[in-house]
């Protein structure tokens, strides 16, 4: 289930919002310039931050934002930043990003907020990546479920498919009446392995179901690594 939707996601945002503010200054100063032009903006409290940030910056006008979701969108509009579609996707220079749990070989499992497609699209895309994420989502395997957008009229059939690759897949809703549906008119099934040795293998092996528009598993390594703790500190890892 997406985890902004819980009184822990919710709590969490509260516990770290002083590094996060850290880590926006710190992102902020460190890799933004004059020189940049366009940059991509992930979803999420950390984005909130930096997009804040940005805000202050006196050469704002010249920065353009790609955004992953309608609510980053609105945000950085209210912060009278210039946002523009997917024509600039070839000229994305700097992605600043969040992670539903990185693991000790720095994949990543994302989309708990629903944007996996759009995200994977800028990962793909961008020069450089930047997560930020908070300490709690630092894990030596992952142990969350994996999200994975799916086409409607497929969505029996990659349930199906999912389960004999030994997944344990639940249609994401909202409550417990809606089914939760993403910006792109997908589905969601958040997809629970016992074991997932070969992340990247298993990224590929699921991304082959027909049916299966992307998946939530990162295997491409971010530039730089934040990671907020508790005490209001946080620490920089290099990709």
């Amino acid at each position: 289930m997406q985890d902004h939707r819980t009184k822990e996601g919710r709590r969490n945002s509260t516990i770290f919002q002083k590094s996060f503010q850290k880590i926006a200054v710190e992102v902020i100063k460190e890799f933004l310039n004059q020189d940049i032009r366009m940059i991509g903006l992930g979803s999420g409290p950390m984005a909130a931050e930096v997009v804040r940030e940005i805000s202050k910056l006196p050469f704002k006008e010249h920065l353009q934002c790609i955004t992953t979701s309608t609510q980053v969108k609105l945000q950085a509009e209210q912060a009278n930043l210039k946002t523009v579609d997917e024509g600039f996707l070839n000229e994305l220079e700097i992605f600043f990003d969040g992670a539903d749990q990185i693991d000790g070989n720095r994949n990543m499992i994302k989309g708990g907020r629903g944007d996996l497609l759009k995200e994977k699209i800028l990962h793909s895309a961008a020069t450089n990546i930047i997560i930020m994420a908070e300490s709690t989502k630092y894990v030596e395997s992952f142990n969350r479920s994996v999200p994975i957008e799916v086409h409607p009229f497929a969505r029996r059939t990659v349930q199906k498919k999912l389960e004999v690759l030994g997944g344990h897949p639940k249609l994401r809703t909202v409550g417990e009446d809606y089914v939760y549906v993403t910006e792109n008119g997908n589905l969601i099934l958040d997809t629970g392995f016992v074991s997932m040795p070969d992340v990247r293998k298993k990224e590929v092996e699921l991304k082959n179901i027909a049916g299966v528009v992307e998946v939530g598993l990162f295997t491409r390594h971010a530039n730089v690594y934040y990671k907020a703790n508790e005490d209001g500190s946080f620490e920089k890892i290099l990709g």
